[in-house]
């Protein structure tokens, strides 16, 4: 989830982000990623400085998006009213747990009682750079869970200075993204959270931190942050602050080096044995956890997404298309297992890629990988169920030009608790068939010239159709691709993907289906690269080249059911600065909406209102979540829910009546930071580490959020 677009100052709005931006959290001018040089480092390898791994001559879909603007949205393109005139709320917190409210700003909407879509009725917050955590006017928060808190037996209190490999696998891990609440039955006013910890940064973890010569245990500590985690959590009943049940019998820590189980097609496989493993089926570990999904039979999925990164010494043509370098790698964990060395165990970077199941009722389960759902940069993975009762996964690609994908289930779900049924609904992920999205627009190709004019229809949309790549049974798995086995489909999805001629996206990231309408939705973050020399130019599902900014597409399956092989699909937003014409917000008038940039992870709320998180925006303002309808009159009204600190990501959010919850991904991040030099001071504020941590957000009446 790095991105890839340079800060964008021009314009009325980026004047505004001009006089907001501090000397410290600047985007690095030379670097081609709104975020700093040292988030591309540990959080994805450099891709931004890599060969984008795609160089198959597929079409391009930022060579299809460029047309789903409206005329009439056009006209609308006038002057923005910034909303920086907006009321901000809630500093974050500096000295304590849970921070004390701020009054609105004078004048735009912070004198009159909130409008909006039901769910959305709040005052936006303002663009800032503050280093905290900014909520609305009459909204509180409190930080839930930080790096380091202890939450099983025996885990001793968080001490950085003295920090050990065995203390970490107790405590809770390194830079939160996906997050899930789920409901813990007789606990009253209990619930269990599940969470990702995608990637470590140990020049903010470690003083004095030597990126040539780590030490062993440096390392292991890495390998004990990285991960999943579960930990009950309990409300406070006068407010929705959340905290930590420490010590709860399902509380559960697992690393880098736990036990993990290969299922589907793949398990067993030639490619995927090792020294380690003869047998193919058992992996240690799970690495770089992006985003995720719940199922409906009560389990989380969680995927692995820039897993490329750890691994060293590639040299195949399948290690160069998945992003494997030929040199050392940024952690040097090749030097203290021979695992991450492909030169010296070649098939291990093969079991990794894929999609994990968590059961996280029992404690003592090993998660899954479920490789029927293929290899690949999983963003994230989420689930509904057809008609009658068969699962359907939607996954995208996290990488420049490549490709987003859907898996069918042949299995029902079965409905109750019993044994029985759990473990057949653990094995659901396991038989089905595996599709990659191609996209078609309905405009010819010379109308498309990436400036954001429109072409003579009058908007940007068009059809699509699921190819499909293999399907997996109980009886084994057969290939749709020509030239490639089945196991070969599965492991080498991408390659797959290349040979059917799928669509090439911006950076595919989270993708999720309304719960109201059934529609799909998909974040894709940006890609500075389209138009460039030897690269692909816009398109009708990409309106700009040099995406900066990025877009999110709406998709509707034929009959509104998710098994179809068709589908169409529209433009819904296209981020950036309002005043700049090739924007659209689904219709909505741009000088009613806040400024938005590099969507990522996306969520909804009961009301069918989709949430969107940021990543590296490229405004020069801190990423931060937005709400925006997806229906009715005020469809395309999007405002910004809260922002993040210096240097951090916002992530995982997860929207409840009343409560929202964000994971605060990398804060302090920022070039040239470090434990005695540290670029952000939140939580805790001056004299403490830096630490990524899960906040929770509720309004200060109790009543629901934004109505």
């Amino acid at each position: 989830m790095c991105s890839y677009g340079h800060a964008d100052t021009t314009g009325t709005q980026g004047e505004n982000v001009r006089k907001l931006l501090p000397l410290i959290g600047t985007p690095s001018g030379s670097h081609p990623g709104g975020r700093s040089a040292m988030t591309c480092r540990f959080r994805c390898g450099d891709a931004c400085f890599h060969e984008v791994p795609n160089t198959s001559s597929n079409e391009y879909v930022g060579d299809v998006i460029a047309g789903a603007l409206s005329r009439r949205s056009m006209m609308r393109a006038a002057a923005v009213v910034t909303v920086a005139a907006a009321g901000a709320g809630a500093v974050g917190v500096a000295t304590a747990p849970e921070a004390q409210a701020v009054p609105a700003a004078k004048g735009g909407h912070g004198s009159h009682k909130p409008k909006g879509a039901r769910g959305l009725r709040f005052t936006p917050v303002a663009p800032n750079t503050d280093d905290a955590v900014t909520v609305p006017e009459g909204y509180r928060q409190n930080v839930v869970i930080r790096w380091g808190e202890p939450i099983l037996r025996g885990a001793p209190a968080f001490d950085p200075e003295k920090q050990s490999a065995k203390a970490q696998a107790g405590q809770f891990g390194y830079n939160c993204d996906f997050l899930a609440l789920l409901p813990l039955r007789g606990e009253r006013d209990r619930q269990l959270l599940v969470a990702n910890h995608e990637y470590t940064d140990e020049v903010l973890m470690f003083r004095d931190y030597d990126a040539d010569n780590p030490t062993r245990e440096q390392v292991e500590i890495a390998w004990a942050a990285h991960g999943l985690a579960v930990v009950a959590v309990e409300e406070e009943r006068r407010s929705g602050k959340l905290t930590p049940v420490t010590r709860h019998q399902l509380n559960r820590r697992l690393t880098a080096t736990s036990e993990f189980r290969l299922t589907g097609p793949v398990a067993g496989s030639d490619l995927v044995k090792t020294s380690a493993d003869p047998s193919g089926t058992k992996v240690r570990g799970t690495l770089n956890n992006c985003a995720g999904g719940t199922t409906p039979w009560g389990t989380t999925l969680h995927g692995e997404e820039n897993f490329n990164q750890y691994f060293a010494h590639g040299s195949r043509a399948t290690d160069k298309r998945y992003g494997i370098g030929t040199g050392a790698t940024e952690r040097k964990w090749e030097r203290f297992d021979k695992r991450f060395d492909v030169s010296q165990e070649p098939n291990e970077v093969h079991r990794f890629g894929y999609v994990v199941e968590l059961d996280p009722y029992d404690p003592h389960s090993t998660p899954r990988k479920h490789t029927a759902l293929g290899r690949f940069k999983h963003e994230g993975a989420t689930v509904r169920l057809t008609h009658d009762g068969r699962p359907v996964v939607y996954s995208g690609d996290d990488e420049r030009f490549d490709y987003f994908y859907k898996f069918v289930g042949s299995k029902k779900m079965r409905h109750g608790n019993s044994r029985s049924a759990r473990e057949h609904n653990l094995s659901l992920l396991d038989e089905g068939t595996l599709y990659v999205a191609e996209l078609t627009g309905d405009s010819p190709a010379i109308e498309i010239d990436g400036t954001g004019r429109l072409p003579k229809d009058g908007e940007f949309d068009g059809g699509g159709r699921w190819i499909p790549l293999a399907t997996a049974t109980a009886d084994g798995a057969v290939s749709h691709v020509e030239g490639m086995t089945a196991e070969e489909v599965f492991v080498f999805t991408r390659l797959a993907g290349d040979k059917v001629g799928a669509t090439k996206m911006d950076r595919p990231e989270d993708i999720e289906p309304n719960p109201v309408t059934g529609k799909v939705y998909m974040a894709l973050t940006n890609n500075s690269n389209r138009g460039k020399t030897g690269y692909a130019a816009a398109d009708e599902a990409n309106p700009r080249n040099s995406n900066k900014h990025g877009h999110v597409l709406e998709l509707t399956e034929r009959w509104n059911r998710p098994e179809s092989t068709t589908f169409a699909w529209s433009l819904f937003l296209v981020a950036g600065d309002p005043e700049d014409p090739a924007t659209y917000f689904a219709g909505f008038p741009k000088d009613s909406v806040s400024p938005i940039s590099c969507p990522d992870n996306v969520a909804f709320d009961d009301h069918g209102n989709l949430w969107i998180s940021t990543d590296g925006s490229a405004l020069g303002s801190h990423d931060g979540l937005f709400g925006v309808a997806t229906r009715g009159d005020r469809r395309g009204e999007l405002k910004q829910f809260l922002t993040v600190p210096n240097g951090a990501e916002t992530c995982g959010p997860v929207i409840q009546d009343r409560r929202v919850l964000v994971a605060v991904q990398h804060p302090g991040e920022v070039d040239g930071a470090t434990v005695d030099r540290p670029a952000s001071t939140w939580p805790d504020g001056p004299g403490t580490y830096v630490r990524p941590a899960v906040v929770a957000v509720w309004r200060a009446d109790g009543r629901d959020i934004g109505v």
